[in-house]
């Protein structure tokens, strides 16, 4: 028996373009006195990165496999197959590298491999969705001689940030952005960190300007309220923060909400139904009472846990507010009730019992982008050690 353990030294969570780095240790649990017997033997070790595409069979429509192309090795238990027994399709993958080849373990010995490799830049996002789904998993498979190949999956997240790749660093290591804090040895772990530090930049600068927008939020009977809110475009994990001003308004509002929604919309091409309904999903909400109110605010958080905003040939996925309001149909003076006095001169005001309203709605596109992948991983609910047992 051997114990094989998967471990990713950075967490998981990564952006497409930075280096995987999975520490992969072999050892035979056997306690050291036992019989020379007892050694175990294994015939090889290999490594891949691949993406599995999964759709819903009730909202996407994929054109028929390609079967002209039958793999017969590929049905082979010894053959390595990275997504073998997996529903999907692979849509992505890395080429295989060896780990090892023959590798003996007396009892109570142990072994560790480094495996290395940059993630593509041309692919999607991780992704879990209603119509959609794109998972990362490093596959390691190892086999004893004359038995089947067995296959240990680490999953991990992959965040994209587009215009990332075709920045050109500089050739000059003084003026290229680095980490002090981080001890670089190799070339490539130099441009990984490099990759990483620019990603933040490119973020910061992107999410840190703020730009007053005002909009005037009207029915058909008038105006409402103002709204502000400094910015639209926002990193996962920020809040997004908006006041509303009803004193400059002429309807009164008795209720509004806002929802931080995603819209996850089918390309045409691909769509099973001509026509069919967005999926919408609503991953905050704020809600309140605002009668009377002259000024106000809220805060909705975006999860560490969800996807930004991207597009594939078969998907796209948006983010917006959806407010909700409901106003009164009367003025605001005919809408303070009653009042009865009370002793030592106290008046009590009673609210009306009934009232005619109107509800109306509007959508506020936002841009959400990725965040630094050391934040997501805190999150991520992908373990970073896998273990197997041959």
């Amino acid at each position: 028996m051997i114990e094989v353990c998967a471990a990713l030294s950075r967490g998981p969570a990564f952006l497409a373009g930075e280096a995987l780095e999975c520490l992969v240790t072999l050892r035979n649990p056997r306690p050291p006195d036992a019989t020379p017997d007892a050694s175990e033997m294994l015939a090889w070790a290999s490594a891949q990165i691949h993406c599995q595409f999964h759709a819903s069979e009730s909202r996407v429509a994929l054109p028929p496999p390609d079967n002209s192309r039958h793999d017969v090795q590929a049905e082979s238990e010894t053959v390595f197959v990275p997504n073998r027994g997996e529903r999907g399709q692979c849509i992505l993958s890395t080429p295989p590298k060896i780990l090892f080849c023959d590798l003996r373990l007396d009892p109570g010995e142990s072994k560790t491999y480094s495996y290395c490799e940059t993630l593509p830049v041309d692919g999607p996002p991780s992704f879990r969705g209603q119509a959609v789904k794109y998972v990362y998993k490093l596959t390691i498979g190892c086999q004893r001689v004359n038995s089947p190949i067995k296959l240990l999956r680490v999953p991990f997240r992959v965040l994209v940030l587009h215009g990332l790749q075709d920045y050109q660093f500089p050739q000059d290591e003084a003026v290229a952005p680095s980490n002090p804090f981080l001890e670089e040895d190799e070339e490539g772990a130099k441009k990984d960190s490099r990759l990483a530090d620019l990603a933040s930049e490119l973020l910061m600068a992107a999410t840190s300007r703020r730009s007053l927008h005002l909009y005037n939020i009207s029915n058909s009977r008038g105006k409402v309220a103002s709204f502000c809110i400094f910015k639209t475009v926002y990193k996962i994990g920020e809040d997004v923060v908006g006041t509303f001003d009803f004193s400059a308004g002429d309807i009164p509002c008795l209720q509004y909400s806002v929802n931080l929604q995603t819209e996850e919309r089918v390309q045409e091409a691909f769509q099973r139904r001509r026509g069919q309904p967005v999926s919408y999903g609503t991953h905050a909400r704020h809600q309140e009472s605002c009668l009377h109110t002259s000024q106000t605010s809220f805060s909705l958080p975006i999860p560490l846990s969800s996807a930004p905003g991207f597009s594939t040939n078969i998907v796209t996925l948006k983010w917006r507010l959806r407010f909700e309001f409901v106003t009164a149909r009367e003025a605001a003076e005919e809408l303070r009730g009653g009042a009865s006095g009370g002793q030592a001169g106290a008046v009590s005001w009673t609210g009306v019992e009934q009232m005619d309203v109107d509800t109306f709605s509007w959508d506020l596109p936002i841009k959400v982008l990725p965040t630094n992948p050391l934040l997501a991983s805190y999150v991520s609910q992908f373990p970073s050690t896998n273990t197997l047992t041959i």
